[in-house]
């Protein structure tokens, strides 16, 4: 009997002591808490929200804050013309527009079949991205901040590529300027269209809203 109780003792010294429900409550980390820091907004959305669009209220007389025109969309396109002799020219052309807008593209393929080009329907002439959101805004201000001033000879853009309906298309002549496209490894020259999709009810509000967020137009 003596020894039965040695043991029970022995096992009740060798379990650790129950925790208390506060207790347990209070070192079991909460559902709630954020498990990693908030993504920083970027710069140009930020100066849009605060001074862009009060800018624009005043000059363009509006009252209702969500009459202010602002970038809905901006698409990159590139034609890879000789794709349709040589399918794999298409692959670099993925890769650098990814690199460039930092997401990944959608190959385009051609809607009929053209035989003057030797062009039959599905046949992938190109690659396109759309950017929407924070990536929108990170790209037209990497574009009007460090890209563009890389043209040679740059003296702005024209004016004058409007719609009719408030979106501006601009036409690059090869990838080497975006500093994301490493020289050595680009095969070929490609060039790009980027069209900059606004709410703007006209071409007049667009052109105020590209030129407050920085666009460099030719006076």
């Amino acid at each position: 009997m003596a020894d039965e109780q040695k043991k029970a003792e022995q096992q009740k010294k060798a379990k650790p002591p129950r925790a208390d429900k506060g207790q347990a409550a209070a070192e079991k980390p909460s559902a709630e808490a954020p498990r990693h820091a908030a993504k920083e907004r970027p710069r140009l959305r930020a100066r849009f929200e605060k001074e862009v669009s009060v800018a624009l209220m005043k000059e363009l007389e509006l009252k209702n804050p969500m009459a202010v025109p602002r970038l809905n969309k901006i698409v990159v396109n590139m034609g890879v013309g000789e794709a349709t002799q040589n399918a794999k020219l298409i692959d670099p052309a993925v890769n650098e527009l990814g690199q460039i807008t930092g997401q990944k593209p959608v190959v385009t393929r051609a809607k009929k079949s053209i035989a003057a080009f030797k062009v039959r329907e599905g046949m992938p002439i190109g690659a396109m991205v759309t950017l929407r959101g924070d990536r929108m805004y990170e790209f037209f201000d990497r574009l009007v901040s460090i890209v563009l001033p890389r043209v040679r000879d740059f003296r702005g853009v024209s004016a004058k590529s409007f719609d009719g309906r408030g979106n501006y298309t601009l036409g690059l002549h090869d990838q080497l300027i975006f500093p994301e496209i490493d020289y050595a490894k680009v095969d070929k020259l490609k060039g790009m269209n980027v069209t900059i999709v606004t709410t703007a009810g006209s071409d007049d509000q667009a052109r105020s809203l590209l030129k407050h967020l920085g666009m460099p137009f030719r006076a």
